[in-house]
């Protein structure tokens, strides 16, 4: 995965007053986990376009997107690990579409804020949820 380098990724936090899209992740690495929608960023996309493309692929919603509000990383297990992505989250709201899980997404739902740290998910939805509660 990245031929030996960290992979660029994005991430969205589509926000509706005090509940947040999540996606159950299809396939790994974070199979099961809950996250906001996001993934890989494709060889020449921005960004930018790269996470509106994967909210909508992942959950049928069109976006618009606000300011970064998380960058971070997440590093795989072994040596060399298993994988290595940079990550840039967005604040998101939702401009259109009708919300379906698909591409990488085994389920969508909105879920409160306070709720979000009882679903099974990456470490660093707990650092995003914290910034979010500050965003509001």
């Amino acid at each position: 995965m990245g031929d030996g380098h960290p992979v660029p990724g994005v991430g969205v936090a589509v926000l509706d007053e005090d509940r947040l899209l999540l996606v159950q992740r299809r396939h790994d690495p974070g199979r099961g986990l809950w996250a906001v929608p996001g993934g890989r960023v494709e060889l020449g996309e921005t960004l930018r376009d790269a996470a509106r493309r994967e909210v909508e692929e992942e959950t049928g919603l069109i976006v618009s997107l606000g300011r970064v509000i998380w960058a971070g990383e997440s590093i795989g297990p072994g040596q060399p690990p298993a994988w290595h992505f940079t990550l840039v989250d967005f604040l998101g709201s939702v401009e259109g579409g009708s919300l379906r899980a698909g591409d990488d997404a085994s389920q969508v739902a909105w879920v409160r804020l306070e709720e979000v740290g009882r679903l099974p998910g990456p470490p660093s939805m707990l650092e995003l949820v914290e910034v979010l509660r500050h965003v509001r």
